[in-house]
Formats: structure tokens, C-alpha cells, sequence
């Protein structure tokens, strides 16, 4: 079984170290990115299996990222998860309309993390 690449995009930098353990802990390889346009970029050459991302950023937020992610054909299906501290009810509509798979919110318990991964990635 190949290793499962998942991409985490988030603008800061102990979250991206947070997640980077998290993740690798459970067996996935990390690639990171700190916005959505340094993720963009990363897309010309990596193919993660999955794509988590914060929505608050720079540059490029993560509705502007999932949106730019589902205009791209071989795109389409990678599952998106945001982690974010916004739990509002508007938001979550609006991300799961730009295409998101699902929704987490940060803090985020390893345990749940890892669930809703597995969750999206059958």
C-alpha cells in the first residue's frame, strides 16, 4: 500500500507543525503550503490524495483555494477538508458550495482527524 500524501494549507506556522505531527504520526506524508496561492503553485507538481485547509489567509483564502482547485479538471475529485475556527453555519455552506468534502474545526483532537481522513479518503 502506497503512503497517502495529504497537502495542509494554513498561514500559521505552529498549526502547519501541529497538523505536520498529527498527520505523520498516522502514517501520512505531509506537503505544506501557507496560503492558497503557495498551494496553487504546489499543484503544478505534487498530487496529494487529500487537501486540508484553513479558510482565514492571505493572498489567497481557502474559499478562493477550493474554488481554484474545482476549476481544474483533474482536480475535481480530491477530497477537501477545512480546518478553521469559524463554525458558523454561513460559512460552512459557503465552503461546502465552493467544494469542500467536509468541515473541522480548530482546535482540532487527533482522534477526530483522523476520522474524518479516513472518512473521505476510502
Amino acid at each position: 500500500m502506497t503512503t497517502k500524501t495529504i497537502m495542509t494549507v494554513d498561514d500559521s506556522p505552529s498549526m502547519r507543525m501541529l497538523l505536520r505531527a498529527a498527520l505523520s504520526d498516522l502514517g501520512y506524508a505531509v506537503s505544506e503550503a501557507e496560503d492558497g496561492v503557495a498551494a496553487l503553485e504546489k499543484f503544478e507538481h505534487e498530487a496529494p490524495d487529500l487537501l486540508i485547509t484553513d479558510i482565514n489567509m492571505p493572498r489567497l483564502d481557502g474559499f478562493g483555494l477550493i474554488e481554484a482547485v474545482r476549476d481544474k479538471p483533474d482536480l475535481r475529485c480530491l477530497p477537501i477538508l477545512v480546518l478553521t475556527t469559524e463554525g458558523s453555519t454561513e460559512k460552512r455552506a459557503r465552503a461546502r458550495q465552493a467544494g469542500a468534502t467536509g468541515w473541522i474545526v480548530k482546535p482540532f483532537h487527533p482522534e477526530k482527524l483522523a476520522v474524518a481522513i479516513r472518512r473521505v479518503l476510502q
